[in-house]
C-alpha cells in the first residue's frame, strides 16, 4: 500500500493532480490515473563526447554516457517510459566521419530508444549510407511522408508505430523536411517528398479513428517556426485534428517549456524541442484520467552536464 502521505509530497504528482481535479491524488495512489513518461531528444548530430572544456558556451555539456545514466535513472523510477528522437542523428563530429553513423545507431539502441525519424542530415552519407546502419538499429524508424519505393530503403521505415504502455495506446509516427535544397540530390535519390500536413491528417486520423490510440505523438524534423511560409511545427501544429504531441527537431530550438497551439479540431497540440547537440533530455509527463478520460502534461527538460557525474 502506497503512504498516501509521501505520495503527496511528490511535487510532480501534485502538479498533475491540481491539473486534473481535487479528488485526483486519491485517484493517483490507488491506480485510477496512468502516468506515461516521455524521454526525447533532436539533432543530437553525432555528439557522442560533452563539449570540450574550451571556454566555449556549451562548454561540458552533453555526452552519451551522462544521458544513459539519466535515461536509466528515470526508468527505474517510472513505471511506463518512452524513449524518442526526432532526428538528425548523423553529422557533426569525427565520430559520424570514421564510423558512417554505426556508432550512434548502437549507442541509441544500447540507450533502449523506442523509436526514431530522420532528419536531413542522416541522409549526408546518401540512402545507401543511413540502409547500412540500419542492422545495429534495435528501435524502428519512423517517418510517413519520404516514399522510399524506388530506393535500396523500401520497407526499411515504417509509418508509424503503436506502443502500449500501462493499458494505453500511443501512436507514434514521422514526418520529415523537404530534402531538395538541403540535401544533394544524389543522396536521397529516388526518394519521393509527399506534403508533410496532408500526409501527417493522414496516419494521425487513422492512429485515432481506426486504431483507437489515446495519444498520438508526431516526430517532426519540419523545424519550430520559420519567418517565411516554409511548413513549420507550428503550421502543422495548426493544421491538424488529432496529434497530441509534436516532438520537433531542424532548428535546434531551446524550448524552457511546451508551447500548446489550438488546432483545427478546437484542441491543443504540444510542440517541444529541446535544442541539439544531446545538451538536454526532453521530458513530458502525461496523466490519464480513465474515469473522465482527461490528459494533463508537465515538462521539464533535464540539461546534461556533469552534475550527473556526482549522483
Amino acid at each position: 500500500m502506497i503512504n498516501r502521505r509521501k505520495f503527496i509530497k511528490n511535487g510532480s504528482i501534485a502538479a498533475a493532480a491540481t491539473a486534473l481535479s481535487i479528488d485526483s491524488i486519491d485517484a493517483l495512489a490507488n491506480g485510477g490515473i496512468r502516468k506515461l513518461t516521455i524521454l526525447h531528444t533532436n539533432d543530437v548530430h553525432s555528439q557522442i563526447e560533452p563539449f570540450a572544456m574550451d571556454g566555449s558556451r556549451n562548454q561540458g555539456l552533453g555526452g552519451v554516457a551522462r544521458r544513459a545514466f539519466l535515461i536509466k535513472k528515470i526508468r527505474a523510477e517510472q513505471q511506463h517510459v518512452l524513449l524518442l528522437d526526432a532526428g538528425d542523428i548523423f553529422q557533426g563530429t569525427p565520430y559520424f566521419n570514421l564510423y558512417g553513423g554505426e556508432l550512434e545507431i548502437k549507442l541509441m539502441s544500447e540507450m533502449g530508444y523506442d523509436a526514431a525519424t530522420m532528419g536531413n542530415h542522416d541522409f549526408d552519407n546518401g540512402v545507401e549510407g543511413f540502409y547500412k546502419q540500419l542492422p545495429h538499429a534495435k528501435f524502428p524508424i519512423l517517418v510517413s511522408n519520404y516514399d522510399f519505393s524506388d530506393t535500396i530503403m523500401h520497407q526499411s521505415t515504417k509509418p508509424y508505430q503503436i506502443f502500449n504502455k500501462g493499458g494505453l495506446k500511443i501512436g507514434v509516427f514521422g514526418i520529415g523536411i523537404e530534402l531538395k535544397g538541403l540535401v544533394g540530390e544524389k543522396n536521397y535519390g529516388n526518394t519521393i517528398y509527399l506534403d508533410p500536413v496532408q500526409k501527417a491528417n493522414e496516419v494521425a486520423g487513422l492512429l485515432k479513428n481506426e486504431h483507437k490510440c489515446d495519444l498520438i505523438i508526431c516526430l517532426s524534423h519540419l523545424g519550430y517556426k520559420y519567418s517565411d511560409r516554409k511548413v513549420s511545427d507550428q503550421t502543422l501544429a495548426q493544421n491538424n485534428d488529432h496529434i497530441d504531441l509534436i516532438i520537433g527537431g531542424h532548428t535546434h530550438t531551446f524550448m524552457a517549456k511546451p508551447q500548446d497551439v489550438k488546432n483545427r479540431s478546437g484542441k491543443l497540440t504540444t510542440i517541444n524541442q529541446v535544442g541539439f547537440a544531446g545538451i538536454n533530455l526532453g521530458r513530458i509527463d502525461y496523466y490519464f484520467e480513465s474515469y473522465r478520460g482527461k490528459k494533463s502534461l508537465t515538462s521539464s527538460p533535464y540539461m546534461i552536464s556533469d552534475q550527473l557525474d556526482a549522483v
